[in-house]
């Protein structure tokens, strides 16, 4: 058993754009262009940009919901592109998905212990006899009691939804779990008992996350390292806190400049980064640095050559001009 659960080399997603009156391809949505990064077993990775940066197509690739374009991703030594549906089948027993909203994602027509059972049912995981009792365990971890079988998603709030949701997950006994804003759509005080609850399972069960995340405090609590999408591509990759501490890439500079302080020091002066300009368009993408239309340091050569994703200073970064640390 090697380290590295997940590698992710140049993957790319294109959408085609059709019109005319034949409506055949006019354009591409260079939605993912040349992704690659790897995960190690018990790792938390989190994906943070701009909304439309590629981050929910990324991890919809790796789990193969969506047909990528080119590319290569690799689990645990075997090449997802290349199974066949019998084998992928297999594997998405150990590749599982929490979904952003947990009320769209449950099925409001079956009660809560057919959902978390369904998993089991689906890849015969067990006796059948079996199957009740490890559905009210199941519920227990995530904070449930064995009642709530019987009840339907919508007598649950957010977050006793999203828990479901969780516990769904976990019927599966996954390596991988990609949370596609786990969070977002709860209240700021069930946010904590969430995140709380994933880095509890983490610890417990050896799990390793692909996390996709707009707040970056959160990011910074629950990542071990922390991947920047700008357009599609990843433009630093670097540890947690060494990239919330120094970012090297202007971007991750903007975005870090954004998160609020809780108790700001009196002599503090914050300066908050506003970007000029709109995110260009990812069907018509500006030529060399994607970043340099909108970036404060760009010099001539940023808008003629794209910079290529080089380490620096301990961490991988896509700039001509990073912000090296003095």
């Amino acid at each position: 058993m090697t380290s590295t659960l997940l590698e992710v080399d140049g993957l790319v997603k294109h959408f085609p754009v059709r019109g005319g009156l034949a409506w055949g391809e006019t354009a591409k949505v260079h939605a993912v262009d040349g992704v690659s990064f790897t995960l190690r077993r018990g790792e938390t990775l989190s994906l943070v940009g701009e909304s439309g940066c590629g981050k929910t197509t990324t991890g919809r690739l790796i789990l193969r919901l969506v047909k990528a374009t080119s590319g290569r991703v690799v689990f645990d030594g075997q090449d997802v592109f290349k199974l066949e549906p019998r084998e992928m089948r297999a594997l998405r027993r150990r590749m599982q998905i929490i979904f952003q909203d947990p009320f769209s994602s449950l099925n409001p027509r079956m009660r809560v212990g057919t959902i978390v059972a369904e998993g089991l049912k689906t890849h015969r995981i067990g006796p059948p006899s079996e199957w009740k009792d490890k559905v009210v365990h199941i519920l227990e971890k995530v904070g449930l009691r064995a009642e709530h079988a019987r009840r339907f998603p919508h007598e649950f709030s957010g977050g006793q939804r999203q828990r479901i949701a969780i516990a769904r997950v976990l019927a599966m006994n996954p390596d991988l779990i990609v949370g596609d804003e786990p969070i977002s759509a709860l209240d700021v005080s069930i946010q904590a008992q969430v995140v709380n609850l994933l880095e509890d399972l983490k610890d417990e069960l050896g799990l390793s996350y692909i996390i996709i995340a707009h707040n970056l405090s959160v990011v910074r609590h629950i990542s071990d390292r922390v991947a920047v999408m700008y357009l599609g591509k990843i433009v630093e990759l670097a540890n947690a806190e060494t990239l919330f501490t120094r970012p090297l890439h202007p971007y991750t500079e903007a975005l870090l400049s954004a998160v609020p302080v809780p108790v700001p020091e009196p002599s503090a002066r914050l300066q908050r980064i506003l970007l000029e300009g709109d995110v260009p368009s990812p069907i018509d993408l500006p030529s060399g640095c994607r970043f340099h239309t909108r970036c404060r340091y760009a010099q001539a050569r940023c808008a003629q050559e794209e910079p290529a994703f080089r380490e620096v200073a301990g961490r991988s970064v896509a700039c001509h001009f990073p912000l090296v640390p003095s």
